[in-house]
């Protein structure tokens, strides 16, 4: 789908979304009332300091308008964007401070919901998609926390071997299948359903109390440990 066809689904009534270079700001009707404020990245745009408050501003202003109105956050980015000026201004912090505005949302009762429909990576993926509370796809969207060869570049294992230990682990591996199988992504959307109904029913399904992502992992074998440990680890620290 189109990002043209992606927002006539998601609002078949209209909306206000204005561009503004790479990124998406606005808001949207919902099918049950009340309006969904949007941020978003789109055409594959690297995500640099001066988006990233413009993205956490727009949220900031949603909390301080106050209610409990969802946050869309629409996604097709590269990385972060590898610039000079960007990593002397301190990109990363930037980054965190976006995440940790969408973390912030959720916490302040926003229902923050990532949707990815086409690529993103490392930092831009966590600073977005990751930060979200629920996050979904549409089919052919391409995430990857870090690709097998930046992988290599950090733990100094062959590209061969990596891509040995992503066929049976999937925290290895890029790809939409293999997020999905580790619990990052909650589902995938039928890009042939009105995406405006598939919306209202996550916005409409029952409130988790804390993150579901281990469990998900657990029950779909892609982190078969990692909930029992963050369970473990809960237990002590409340010894």
């Amino acid at each position: 789908m189109t990002l043209a066809e992606i927002l006539a689904s998601l609002f078949p009534a209209g909306h206000d979304i204005v561009r503004q270079g790479g990124i998406m700001l606005g808001s949207g009707p919902l099918k049950s009332g009340g309006r969904v404020t949007v941020v978003g990245v789109a055409d594959r745009t690297p995500l640099g300091v001066d988006d990233a408050l413009v993205l956490a501003g727009h949220v900031l202003a949603a909390i301080d308008r106050g209610g409990k109105d969802p946050i869309l956050v629409l996604i097709d980015s590269d990385s972060q964007r590898m610039s000079k000026r960007d990593e002397l201004l301190g990109l990363n912090e930037f980054l965190a401070h976006l995440g940790k505005c969408l973390m912030m949302a959720s916490l302040q009762g926003h229902h923050t919901v990532g949707l990815l429909y086409g690529h993103s990576a490392a930092g831009a993926f966590i600073a977005t998609a990751m930060s979200t509370r629920s996050l979904v796809a549409l089919p052919g969207a391409t995430p990857a926390v870090m690709d097998l060869p930046s992988i290599s570049k950090v733990t100094k294992l062959s590209i061969e071997a990596l891509q040995e230990k992503a066929r049976s682990t999937p925290v290895f591996a890029p790809g939409l299948a293999n997020l999905a199988q580790t619990g990052a992504v909650l589902a995938t959307w039928d890009d042939k359903r009105s995406l405006a109904d598939q919306l209202q029913a996550l916005l409409d399904a029952p409130a988790t109390p804390d993150d579901q992502r281990d469990r998900l992992g657990k029950e779909r074998k892609g982190r078969p440990k990692a909930a029992d440990i963050a369970a473990r680890v809960h237990d002590l620290a409340l010894r």
